[in-house]
């Protein structure tokens, strides 16, 4: 006798459909949902802990996705003959719904959270990464983890002038436009991909008509909800204390400090390490001044947490009030850009480039067909001739971290830049290509710096490029009146206390790759298409 699982069932525009099911499987976990598309079938499972670790003042969010090689009827290649560790390909399908995912729990939820998504059976016409967020999605939304969805994503293609959600494997290889947007009902959160050189009215426009195809989906797992419910009872999200809090205390520090910490952006300060040290040294003051016996109680922890909340209202408030950034720029204004091609003698082609404290030392090197990566995953297999590594080792920024080789930043930033850089390499290029970028300082930006500094290394190489490729990261600072200041090449004190982290990559003509992060809620289209114009005027200068 089989288990009956509670489903539902909705309809893409062009008639497709897609299944939600769950109470069939995986029921000890919090949450547990089966999408279904043609003969495509994932799995999505989360289980968070009941408390969060002591100390713990962030979420431990981890996000897996795998592709099952019998999904495929196929077996895993090497000795062992089973799945290992995750490929390129599985990382950035994580990323893709991390970064979806992520925003949407509490701020105040500390509790080790996993979300494990498995390919279970596919077909080589339905894409499983498009599926991937909206899998879980509804599975936290089924459970009683505390979360602020749904959300969906969905992959838009442009082909022969027509945009498509969620298309076949093989309309994607014809597609002058590729992109996964992520959105709740009221808005975009996050948007990736690659274009033809495209304008940015037509990328908006494929970023809308996400949006339209993404609200079905919202809807759907309302829908699959309101079933659950209707069979157990409402589904209460559990209640949790994961913070300690002192309102007087956090009153006394934005008092004693907004000021002060006002100030020091105000001196604008270029350097990075010197402006850091001077917004330390406003809470250090403050403690150090402290009488003796109230140092030895207060909670030095709570001081410091409130003074990175005074830190963040003061330097948003500045930008928005003083049109100025923290580094002396203009909004609109780039840094400082010096390069060198053929730096390294013994390289194919090599060149460094440098914008402000942030830095790629990039080389290129060529080979033969005998060097062509091959590319072996459940559902594909074949192999590629043009391949990007990016290196973010700790010296760059100043830290000491021990080196366990690529992490899933790297993996998804030298991803970006080799889609950046793949759309105008000509078609009759003889080579394998392997671009390098290390880079050696970091402030902001450091995968547009490697798009860069790789059509530079390129161009040394002798590889021919139908144009030149850059890169630049747009950022936004917002308030809850409307006023609004858009930035140009971004600091990475920007990136952490703004809104927005939005890379545009292109060439003259239009854009060739993109990645946007969304942390405010109800960003109107003016203002990203405003954000798209100044991004052009940026990668252009």
């Amino acid at each position: 006798m089989s288990q009956i699982g509670i489903t539902h069932t909705f309809k893409l525009a062009d008639g497709r459909e897609i299944t939600l099911e769950t109470g069939k499987l995986a029921k000890q976990a919090d949450g547990s949902v089966v999408v279904k598309m043609g003969d495509t079938m994932l799995l999505a499972t989360v289980v968070s802990n009941k408390d969060a670790k002591e100390g713990t003042d962030f979420l431990p969010l981890s996000v897996d996705y795998q592709e099952k090689f019998a999904s495929a009827g196929r077996f895993p290649g090497g000795f062992f003959k089973r799945e290992a560790r995750l490929s390129d390909y599985e990382i950035l399908v994580c990323r893709l719904v991390d970064r979806a995912l992520r925003p949407l729990f509490p701020d105040d939820y500390h509790s080790d959270t996993q979300v494990l998504i498995s390919l279970i059976s596919g077909d080589k016409n339905t894409m499983p990464d498009a599926l991937a967020c909206l899998a879980a999605s509804a599975a936290i939304s089924v459970s009683d983890i505390p979360f602020n969805g749904p959300v969906s994503e969905v992959r838009v293609s442009k082909i022969d002038g027509k945009l498509t959600v969620n298309p076949t494997v093989e309309e994607v290889t014809k597609s002058t436009l590729d992109i996964i947007v992520a959105a709740n009902a009221k808005d975009i959160m996050m948007v990736e991909g690659e274009m033809k050189e495209v304008s940015e009215a037509e990328m908006l426009e494929a970023i809308k008509f996400a949006h339209e195809a993404i609200k079905i989906q919202i809807n759907a797992i309302n829908e699959l909800v309101a079933k659950v419910e209707a069979v157990k009872g409402k589904i209460v999200k559990r209640e949790y204390n994961h913070e300690t809090n002192d309102a007087e205390l956090e009153t006394r520090v934005h008092k004693a400090l907004y000021d002060k910490a006002y100030a020091v952006a105000k001196l604008q300060n270029p350097n990075k390490k010197e402006r850091g040290a001077a917004f330390k040294a406003v809470v250090n003051d403050f403690i150090d001044a402290l009488p003796e016996e109230e140092k030895a109680t207060i909670n030095k922890t709570l001081v410091k947490k409130y003074y990175h909340d005074v830190e963040y209202d003061a330097v948003r408030r500045f930008v928005l009030d003083e049109r100025a950034r923290l580094d002396g720029r203009k909004t609109d204004e780039i840094r400082p850009i010096w390069s060198e091609i053929g730096y390294l003698p013994s390289a194919h082609g090599s060149a460094v480039f440098t914008r402000g404290e942030t830095q790629s030392l990039t080389s290129v090197t060529l080979g033969t067909k005998l060097d062509l990566q091959s590319i072996d995953r459940a559902l594909f297999q074949g192999q590629n001739n043009f391949m990007l590594h990016y290196n973010f080792p700790a010296f760059s920024t100043g830290e000491v971290k021990p080196n366990r080789g690529p992490g899933r930043r790297e993996v998804g930033h030298g991803n970006l830049a080799e889609r950046a850089l793949r759309q105008v390499l000509s078609p009759e290029n003889p080579y394998t290509v392997r671009i390098v970028s290390d880079i050696l300082e970091s402030n902001g930006s450091s995968s547009m710096a490697t798009v860069c500094a790789g059509t530079l290394a390129l161009m040394d190489a002798g590889v021919k490029i139908t144009k030149p490729v850059s890169g630049i990261a747009m950022g936004l600072i917002t308030d809850d009146k409307g006023k609004y200041a858009i930035l140009s090449d971004i600091l990475g004190d920007e990136d952490h206390l703004g809104d927005m982290d939005f890379k545009v990559t292109g060439t003259k003509d239009g854009i060739t790759a993109c990645q946007m992060d969304l942390k405010v809620d109800g960003l109107p289209y003016e203002v990203m298409a405003e954000a798209l114009e100044q991004a052009k005027k940026g990668r252009l200068h």
